[in-house]
C-alpha cells in the first residue's frame, strides 16, 4: 500500500504547529527548509523553490512576514495553529484559529 503524498504547504504547517506554534515566536524559511530536508524532502528542492509555498501560507492568513535578508525571511503567526483530522480523507490538517475549517487536501468541511 503506497503512502499518501503530503503537499509541501501541509508539511510546513505541521512543522509550524510542532515547533513554532506561538504568535510571539519568530521563525525563518531557512529553519523550516532545514527541517523539511532532514525529513526527506529531497535534494532536488532548493530554498528558492520554497518561496511560493510561504507566499501561499501568507495569502491564506496563516503567517505574516516581518523581515527579510537576501533569501532568509522571518515570519510570525497571525494566530496559533490547531490540529484536525479530516473525516473524509484521513489527512491531519493544521489550521490557524481564524482560518476556514476546510481540509487542505480534499476540501471537505472539517
Amino acid at each position: 500500500m503506497a503512502a499518501q503524498q503530503t503537499s509541501i504547504p501541509i508539511q510546513i504547517r505541521r512543522i509550524i504547529f510542532e515547533k513554532f506554534n506561538d504568535t510571539n515566536q519568530r521563525f525563518t524559511n531557512d529553519e523550516i527548509f532545514e527541517i523539511l530536508k532532514n525529513n526527506g524532502i529531497g535534494n532536488s528542492v532548493t530554498i528558492d523553490d520554497m518561496e511560493p509555498h510561504f507566499k501561499q501560507l501568507h495569502d491564506e492568513g496563516l503567517i505574516r512576514p516581518i523581515a527579510q535578508n537576501f533569501t532568509t525571511q522571518w515570519y510570525k503567526l497571525f494566530e496559533e495553529v490547531e490540529k484536525f483530522k479530516c473525516k473524509t480523507c484521513g489527512q491531519e490538517i493544521y489550521l490557524g484559529k481564524l482560518e476556514s475549517r476546510v481540509c487542505l487536501q480534499c476540501k471537505a468541511v472539517i
